[in-house]
């Protein structure tokens, strides 16, 4: 046989282990445009909140009342409020309130909302029904309805709002974790952990929880868009972070009080979480069809 046509394997060479189903749906994701466009608006707005210590043109607590209510241009490129602070400088910390509280309530139900579907699952029976039946209950009530229930409760302040956030995705992140754990604690790999004497705990988090991972992180990735609208929506009502710290959603609520002289206020907050919130959803979209074996036409 010549040395072009001979098998790599029968040369003793050891042939590269296929790439996981996680890079695989990453490598599918990156081939659709509407995941691409979704990547970039998000990246665009994490980098304009990452450095909006040194891109802001000015202090977004910064008082300018000569200089109240002025239109888009000149000094201000997207105008100031009725205290004459800068608009376009108050959206990039903004943003920093919307992606910090959102990412951490998200990460908090992911871990907690993880952790319980998958103990439910893999124990079952009335332990596995009690607990469904709890997580109902919290799905019975709108997103927006138990995060203000529980703001209300605890009283307007940035924990309390990630933590009203994240009771709120702690159910559905319970179910994504569940429905495939109660297929993969039957598998034959759990079955022969079991046999060779392996703790529960173990077989939970070092072999059934990587098989979930990719759809758990599928669900956060969606469920950040909706932790953004509720951020946003808890603000404008007044049970957001206290002012002055500017918030999108707080933003948008003192923009109303001048909506006919002033729309910039009001509109340009709201196109700020439109964008992230569509950014979020259409990367969200191509992860979800890029690990679906269905979608996937496999």
């Amino acid at each position: 046989m010549s040395a072009a046509t001979e098998d790599p394997l029968s040369a003793g060479e050891i042939a590269p282990p296929p790439p996981s189903a996680w890079k695989r749906a990453i490598g599918k994701a990156r081939s659709n445009p509407t995941t691409l466009v979704g990547a970039l608006i998000c990246l665009l707005i994490l980098a304009g909140a990452v450095f909006a210590p040194w891109i802001s043109p000015y202090d977004p607590a910064d008082q300018d009342i000569i200089n109240r209510l002025q239109p888009p241009g000149g000094d201000y490129l997207l105008g100031t409020d009725q205290f004459g602070r800068d608009i376009l400088s108050r959206l990039l910390w903004g943003a920093q309130i919307s992606l910090s509280v959102s990412l951490s309530a998200i990460l908090a139900a992911m871990v907690i909302g993880g952790a319980i579907g998958m103990i439910s699952g893999y124990v079952g029976g009335r332990f596995d029904l009690l607990v469904m039946q709890v997580m109902d209950v919290l799905l019975s009530f709108p997103s927006l309805i138990l995060g203000l229930i529980v703001v209300a409760l605890l009283g307007p302040d940035l924990v309390n709002l990630i933590v009203a956030i994240a009771l709120t995705a702690i159910a559905p992140f319970a179910r994504i974790a569940r429905a495939p754990t109660l297929a993969l604690k039957e598998r034959a790999f759990v079955e022969a952990g079991r046999a060779l004497g392996y703790s529960h705990a173990r077989i939970i988090f070092r072999h059934i929880l990587p098989n979930i991972t990719s759809e758990v992180m599928v669900m956060g990735t969606l469920w950040l868009a909706t932790a953004v609208r509720v951020e946003a929506s808890l603000s404008f009502i007044g049970l957001g972070v206290k002012p002055p710290t500017p918030t999108w959603g707080g933003m948008t609520r003192d923009g109303f009080e001048n909506i006919l002289d002033a729309p910039w206020l009001a509109v340009f907050p709201g196109i700020a979480i439109l964008l992230l919130v569509l950014g979020l959803n259409m990367v969200g979209d191509g992860l979800r069809d890029a690990t679906d074996p269905k979608l996937r036409n496999e």
